[in-house]
C-alpha cells in the first residue's frame, strides 16, 4: 500500500496506507482465492471451493470489502487509513467465512448468475443474535418485534443465537412459527440459556415447541448448554435431536446431565457419524452416565474435541470413557479434568493417548493421577502427540518421582504453548528437572505454571533464567511455594526488563516447611548434581 501525500506545513512527505495499489488488490484476491479452495481448518469444516468458483468469490468479496474501507476513509480525511486497512482485511476475513458457510453445494456451482446470487448473500446479514444486553425474560409481543427480521422474506440466516433471553409459553408460540419457516437453511442454533428463570413445567413445555419447529433441520452445530435440562428436558428435545443426521457439533454444558439424561443423549442421538466436538461440562453423570457416554464415543469416528470435565465420573466411568476414547483417533482436545478417576484410569488413559498423532491440548488436572499415573501419561505422550501445545496435570499428588518421566515428555514438546503443573508437590528437585527440559527449541512457550509446588529459592531462579529472556514468552507463575525474601528480590531483579511476565508473589511462604530437600535455602545443585547428569531430556532419539 503505497499511496503518499505530502505534508505542506512541514515540507515532508507522509505515508498514507489507504487506498492500495492495484496490485495490492490483485494479490490480496490471489490469497483470497487460495485460502478457500486449498485445505485449511475453515474448508475442511465448512467445505471446500473449486478454483473457478473461489476466484469470483474472491473478487467480490475483495469489491464489497474495498468500497466498505474507502468509506470509512472518507469519513476520516486526516487519518493515516489504518483504520480503512485494518477494516478491509477482517471483512475480507468475515466474508470468505460466510461464503465457506453458505453450504456444500456451493462446490457444485456453475451458471454466472447462480454464483453472483450465492456470492452476495454473503454481504447479507447471516448471524441473528439476540443475547447481548442484560439477561431478560420475553413474553409474546417483546417476541414478535424482537423475532421480526426472521420473518422476512428470502433472508439468509443461517445461524441463530437466543441464548440470554428466557422464553415463556407466549413468546415460543410466536418463535416456533418462524423458527420452522426457516429451518431448513439453519446450519447453527444456540438455545444455551434459554428458559432460564422460568417453571419446570413451562420450561418443559418451551423447550418441546422450539424441538417441533426446528425437527428435520439439518443442523452442524447445536448449543443447549445452561438450561437444567435433566433427562426431562433431554427428552423435551426428543424430536429435535433424533432428526439430527449432519452434527458435527453439540454443546451439552451445565445442563443437570445426570445418569438418565446421558442415556436419553445416547438414545435420541441415531447419527454421530459426522460429530466432531462433544462437550458435557458441569454436569451430575456419574460413573452410570460416563458408560453412557462412552457409547456416544464409539460411534464419533470423526472426534476432535471431547470435554468431560467436572462430571463427577469415578473410576469406572473413567475407565469406560478411556477405552471408548482410544479409537477416536482424529482426537485434537481432550478435557476431562476435576473427575475422581485414581490411578487405575490413568494407566487406561495410557492407550487413549496412544496413536494420537493430531491431539494438541490435554487438560487432566485434579484426577487423582499420583505419581505412577501421571508418568504412565507422560511416557505413552513421550512418543506421540508431536504437535501438543497444552498440557495440564495440576493437583494430581505429583511429586519428585514422577519429574524424570514428565520432564522427557516436555522435551520431546517443540510446539508446547502453556505448561500447568500447579498444586502439586514437585519441589526443587523435580521444577529442576522440568526447567532442563525447555530448550531453544521450545520458542512458542508462553506460559509455565508451578505454583504451590512447595519450590523454594533454587528452584524458581533456575526457571526464570531458563524462561525470562525466552521469545514470546509471557507468564511465570510460581506464586504460593517456598521463595526466601532474597528469592523473591532475585526473581524481580531477572524479570526487571518484563516484569509483566512474572506472576503474582503474594501467597508465597518464606517460612514454609520442607523437610525433604536438604538445606532449604541453599542452591540445591549438588544434591540433585547426580540426577541431571542420569537426564538428557532434549535428546531426540
Amino acid at each position: 500500500m503505497d499511496a503518499v501525500t505530502s505534508n505542506g506545513e512541514h515540507g515532508y512527505a507522509a505515508v498514507k496506507l489507504w487506498p492500495p495499489s492495484q496490485n495490492t488488490r490483485q494479490m490480496l484476491v490471489d490469497r483470497l482465492t487460495n485460502n478457500i479452495s486449498t485445505p485449511t481448518s475453515f474448508t475442511r469444516k465448512y467445505g471446500c471451493l473449486n478454483e473457478i468458483v473461489a476466484l469470483k468469490y474472491a473478487k467480490q468479496i475483495e469489491n464489497f470489502a474495498f468500497g466498505s474501507a474507502s468509506k470509512l476513509d472518507e469519513q476520516e480525511p486526516d487519518s493515516d487509513g489504518t483504520s480503512a486497512v485494518q477494516l478491509y482485511v477482517r471483512e475480507c476475513s468475515n466474508l470468505c467465512l460466510e461464503v465457506l458457510k453458505g453450504g456444500s453445494s456451493i462446490t457444485m456451482i456453475e451458471e454466472q448468475d447462480t454464483v453472483d446470487s450465492k456470492a452476495d448473500c454473503a454481504f447479507h446479514e447471516t448471524f441473528f443474535d439476540i443475547s447481548k444486553g442484560k439477561r431478560a425474560f420475553i413474553e409474546e409481543d417483546e417476541a414478535q418485534t424482537l423475532l421480526s427480521p426472521l420473518k422476512e422474506p428470502n433472508n439468509f440466516y443461517t445461524r441463530i443465537r437466543f441464548s440470554n433471553r428466557s422464553f415463556g409459553l407466549g413468546a415460543s408460540h410466536v418463535a416456533g412459527p418462524i423458527l420452522a419457516s426457516i429451518k431448513n437453511q439453519l446450519k447453527e442454533v444456540d438455545l444455551s440459556d434459554f428458559v432460564a428463570g422460568r417453571a419446570e413445567a413451562e420450561a418443559l413445555d418451551v423447550m418441546q415447541i422450539f424441538s417441533e419447529a426446528l425437527e428435520g433441520s439439518q443442523l452442524m452445530y447445536l448449543n443447549l448448554s445452561d438450561n437444567a435440562l435433566g433427562e426431562k428436558g433431554v427428552r423435551a428435545f426428543s424430536l429435535l435431536l433424533q432428526s439430527q443426521t449432519c452434527l458435527e457439533e453439540l454443546y451439552l454444558i451445565n445442563d443437570g446431565i445426570s445418569e438418565e439424561a446421558a442415556r436419553a443423549v445416547c438414545e435420541l442421538l441415531p447419527s454421530t457419524e459426522k460429530l466432531r466436538v462433544l462437550h458435557f461440562h458441569n454436569n451430575m453423570t456419574g460413573d452410570e452416565g460416563a458408560i453412557a457416554i462412552s457409547e456416544i464415543l464409539k460411534r464419533c469416528p470423526l472426534l476432535e474435541d471431547f470435554r468431560c470435565s467436572s462430571t463427577r465420573v469415578g473410576s469406572e466411568g473413567g475407565v469406560a470413557l478411556a477405552e471408548a476414547l482410544a479409537k477416536c483417533n482424529n482426537l485434537k482436545k481432550l478435557d476431562i479434568r476435576d473427575n475422581m478417576f485414581g490411578v487405575e484410569v490413568s494407566i487406561k488413559l495410557t492407550e487413549a493417548v496412544k496413536n494420537k498423532e493430531n491431539l494438541t491440548e490435554i487438560y487432566l488436572s485434579y484426577l487423582n493421577l499420583e505419581d505412577e499415573g501421571a508418568s504412565a501419561i507422560a511416557n505413552a505422550l513421550e512418543v506421540t502427540a508431536p504437535s501438543l501445545e497444552v498440557l495440564e496435570m495440576a493437583g494430581n499428588d505429583i511429586s519428585a518421582k514422577a519429574a524424570q518421566s514428565l520432564a522427557a515428555c516436555i522435551a520431546r514438546k517443540k510446539s508446547l504453548v502453556k505448561l500447568n503443573l500447579s498444586e502439586n508437590d514437585l519441589k526443587d528437585s523435580g521444577a529442576l528437572l522440568i526447567s532442563k527440559a525447555f530448550g531453544e527449541e521450545h520458542d512458542k512457550l508462553k506460559e509455565v505454571d508451578l505454583s504451590q509446588n512447595s519450590l523454594r529459592r533454587a528452584a524458581s531462579r533456575t526457571l526464570a533464567q531458563d524462561l525470562a529472556d525466552k521469545p514470546g514468552f509471557k507468564l511465570l507463575n510460581i506464586n504460593g511455594n517456598f521463595i526466601s525474601d532474597e528469592g523473591i528480590d532475585e526473581l524481580k531483579d531477572m524479570f526487571k526488563k518484563h516484569p509483566d511476565k512474572l506472576g503474582p508473589l503474594d501467597e508465597n511462604d518464606p517460612d514454609g516447611e520442607d523437610f525433604d530437600d536438604g538445606d532449604g535455602d541453599g542452591d540445591g545443585r549438588d544434591d540433585l548434581e547426580a540426577k541431571l547428569k542420569s537426564l538428557d531430556v532434549n535428546q531426540e532419539e
